[in-house]
């Protein structure tokens, strides 16, 4: 084949009638990537017995309860994270688990399965925006990438249905169906809440139309429909998420400032000084995703995704559709671009308005820009492209559209290469593998009701590897959004340091009938001073861990020093575990 022979079926790609036979051809090539994309993830979870993406051992841990009812009695964490856990969400895997598939399992092979039906959504999308099936595998290639930057989508947690669900809503917006468009709001709604305030939103902006100067209501009588019943479903969704939670009322401004874990240093930092960090950058109070401002950051900003910089010349394109041909096929359903940034940033502004009344502002910028961005650069790219070509086959130099169109296509295959080269991991997993599972198998033989009390960080894995339940955990378990909880897990956790650094065996019996506690899992190496400096966990708690740090340089022997060797039952890699019954002996 000749270079002017390929040049012109590139061009034909673009400009030519689009055949079913194309459609299928570039979505199956946008469904490889997505699994592509997938794949290492999904053999990085299956490689092990032991192994948990971080933000599951949080949100998924619990729903072994639907496997086995008596697992975490009276679990104050397990029991908080199903309270607010999405009504969806929970019954999702609940249906799953009806049927013997086990949560974490199931947590672990969801990933490629939404990210395939995002992937099928993202393509339909682009083809009711510009019907040029390329267009649609760029924008989901794009898509793609984004969300592999994040943990988001890997973590099988509420936020990773964000982006199939609300794709299929816009895609069958632009579709006018009106059953499937409600269908989409409630799922959405009963997954993540926060989102389905922006979907209500953009309904409303949707009955406005700039034409000819001036703002106009929609002549459309369907129009108004889909915003009535889409605002029905929407109040109804969310209605049950106006009665506070069993943890009480949602923290207030006020409350979260004097709290170290808001601090720009805590663990939910939140409150920065640094305006740039706090409006842009901000992990939950920032407008941007948190992936570009980390690339911004520690990279270059020319390694942010070369997608964000390009949906910036969307709109100087469509304004030459003279120049650029392509333009006028797109669609009317452009508009939605534009109203979706509108939407997000509105909820973002109303969201510090109404600070934590509404959850955190960035939920409502991070997913919608990650998707607009996809849209818009793909759109953007195909216009170009066809206009390169289109000029090279005018200009009788065939060789420029072709390479172009290959350049192209291999800087935005390469991207996450360039990223890998720059020591970013793409794709983003963060799993957690358990090193220990002898002690895995010696809790798993416990009673079901067994509470263990422990300061490492392997107690934050023993919910999912040993299913067993801990007296406090980290950061990822110490949410501070509702005060009945974080009150508990704080004063747990003080008195937790208290006790382990104790010289009074008075003092450490009274916890362990104070909270039930039948394990006592340590570190050899945890009663110096330095560890207790070094230990990130204990140093949240200031206060009693300059007592701790105080008593061991002193020369302090606590307690559990002490009764280490006689109330020894498992020992492993520098961890013990210690029987409280042992420990309440007085002697």
């Amino acid at each position: 084949m000749t270079i002017r022979a390929l040049n012109l079926n590139f061009s034909h790609l673009l400009t030519g009638k689009v055949s079913r036979t194309q459609q299928v051809f570039w979505l199956s090539l946008s469904l490889t990537f997505a699994a592509i994309y997938a794949y290492p993830a999904l053999q990085e979870a299956l490689s092990h017995d032991y192994i948990v993406q971080d933000d599951a051992r949080q949100h998924v841990f619990w729903m072994r309860r639907f496997l086995d009812s008596q697992l975490f009695p009276g679990d104050l964490i397990a029991d908080y994270f199903q309270s607010v856990a999405p009504w969806g969400y929970a019954t999702f895997y609940r249906i799953f688990a009806a049927v013997g598939i086990d949560p974490m399992t199931l947590s672990k092979i969801l990933p490629l399965g939404l990210g395939l039906v995002a992937t099928a959504y993202c393509f339909g999308i682009t083809l009711q925006i510009l019907p040029v099936p390329v267009a649609g595998f760029i924008a989901s290639l794009l898509l793609n990438q984004n969300l592999w930057m994040r943990d988001d989508l890997v973590s099988a947690t509420p936020v990773a249905f964000v982006y199939p669900l609300f794709l299929a809503f816009l895609y069958y917006r632009l579709r006018r169906w009106l059953l499937p468009t409600l269908v989409a709001i409630a799922l959405l709604g009963v997954f993540y809440p926060q989102c389905v305030l922006i979907v209500a939103f953009l309904l409303i902006v949707q009955l406005g139309r700039w034409e000819q100067g001036r703002f106009q209501l929609s002549p459309v009588r369907s129009d108004y429909w889909f915003c009535g019943w889409g605002l029905a479903v929407t109040f109804v969704v969310l209605f049950p998420y106006l009665n506070p939670s069993e943890f009480g009322s949602v923290i207030t401004v006020t409350q979260a400032r004097s709290l170290p874990a808001f601090s720009a240093k805590g663990w939910s930092s939140f409150f920065n000084d640094d305006p740039w960090n706090y409006w842009v950058c901000g992990k939950r109070s920032g407008m941007l995703p948190t992936e570009w401002c980390r690339l911004m950051a520690k990279y270059s900003i020319l390694l942010v995704p070369p997608q964000v910089w390009v949906s910036f010349s969307l709109p100087f394109l469509l304004n030459y559709p003279s120049r650029f041909p392509l333009v006028k096929r797109v669609s009317g359903g452009i508009w939605l671009l534009p109203q979706m940034l509108l939407v997000s940033i509105a909820m973002f502004v109303a969201a510090h308005l109404f600070l934590f009344k509404l959850h955190l502002p960035n939920r409502y910028t991070e997913h919608s820009l990650r998707i607009l961005v996809a849209l818009a650069a793909a759109v953007a790219l195909t216009i170009l492209l066809d206009t390169v070509l289109q000029v090279a086959q005018t200009k009788g130099k065939p060789l420029l559209g072709v390479g172009f169109t290959g350049g192209l296509m291999a800087i935005l295959l390469v991207y996450p290469s360039i990223l890998q080269a720059h020591d970013y991991p793409f794709p983003i997993r963060r799993y957690t593998v358990g090193t220990m599972p002898e002690l895995y198998v010696f809790l798993q033989q416990q009673p079901k009701d067994t509470v263990i009390a422990s300061l490492t960080e392997e107690a934050n894995s023993l919910p999912t590897f040993a299913q067993r339940t801990i007296l406090v955990g980290g950061e990822g378990y110490a949410l501070p959004y509702h005060l009945d909880y974080y009150n508990e897990m704080y004063q747990r956790t003080v008195d937790l340091i208290e006790a382990q650094y104790s010289l009074d065996e008075g003092r450490v019996q009274d916890f362990i009938r104070r909270y039930g506690v039948d394990l006592w899992l340590v570190e050899r190496g945890a009663f110096t001073p330095e560890y207790v400096m070094g230990n990130r966990w204990i140093q949240e708690y200031e206060s009693a861990a300059t007592r701790a740090r105080l008593s061991l340089a002193g020369g302090g022997v606590p307690v559990l020093v002490e009764r280490m060797e006689g109330c020894r039952v498992f020992e492993g890699e520098g961890l013990v575990v210690l029987s409280a019954d042992c420990l309440g002996i007085s002697y």
